[in-house]
């Protein structure tokens, strides 16, 4: 068995793989509460693969290699498809992750990836099996944090899965209506943008937030909130293979 790290600046999400299948998926608030919560203990893993957004977390990953064989997803590390980006070095490994688990779903097809967490980040791959980059814009409760921290006297709001009005009767609804119906906007805007270019372009949605968008975007889509874990996966074996 394998064992899939994804440490994002929120939450941490690790996932345990049987061969190509996902047998069981886990979300932690932090590394330590990864290493309570026994997973390694209880599954007879051999094989991990690690990548994170986020520094300073040396102390975990050397624990994690007292116990299995560990491969740190980096810049370097290789991967199943083309990386076109400019600069590679400064790509989060969620992205690129992303981007190779909506290949593997359709690959030799354009794909566009949008992960909605912290951040709603959108990154595609052509026919060709490139990846060319995408783009970054902030998630829902960085707008309600923005709009709090930069002002004087907005509230801090969370995200409102039961308001869905156009036009806000208060302050507070007013706040969720720009939030939520401009960052639903936003998405729709960007899918019709790239199918004006990529006509055939197939769109996979996954992140934190993906249910909420699923049920609110008119396009089609395809949802999976475990692709950048499957897309680890995908970069794990690719390493492996070149190994044997």
């Amino acid at each position: 068995m394998q064992l899939v790290i994804d440490i994002g600046n929120t939450q941490v999400k690790a996932a345990i793989f049987d061969g190509k299948e996902m047998k069981d998926s886990f979300v932690f608030t932090s590394v330590d509460n990864l290493l309570l919560s026994g997973i390694i203990k209880n599954n007879p893993v051999n094989t991990c693969i690690l990548a994170s957004v986020v520094d300073n977390i040396e102390p975990f990953i050397a624990h994690l290699k007292e116990k299995l064989n560990v491969l740190i997803f980096n810049s370097a590390t290789l991967i199943p498809i083309k990386n076109l980006y400019k600069t590679v070095q400064s790509l989060g490994s969620d992205r690129l992750a992303a981007a190779v688990g909506g290949n593997a779903l359709y690959p030799d097809k354009n794909v566009l990836v949008i992960d909605c967490g912290t951040c709603i980040k959108y990154d595609f791959v052509n026919s060709k099996n490139e990846y060319l980059g995408g783009a970054i814009s902030p998630g829902l409760n960085m707008r309600f944090n923005a709009m709090h921290t930069f002002t004087a006297r907005l509230p801090l709001l969370t995200l409102d899965q039961s308001y869905d009005a156009l036009i806000g009767t208060s302050t507070n609804e007013s706040m969720l209506s720009g939030a939520q119906n401009g960052a639903i906007a936003e998405i729709e805007g960007f899918i019709e943008q790239y199918k004006q270019q990529f006509p055939d372009v197939f769109v996979v949605l996954t992140g934190g937030d993906v249910n909420f968008f699923e049920k609110r975007l008119k396009n089609s889509i395809f949802a999976d909130p475990n692709l950048i874990q499957k897309g680890l996966k995908e970069i794990l074996d690719y390493n492996l293979n070149r190994i044997k």
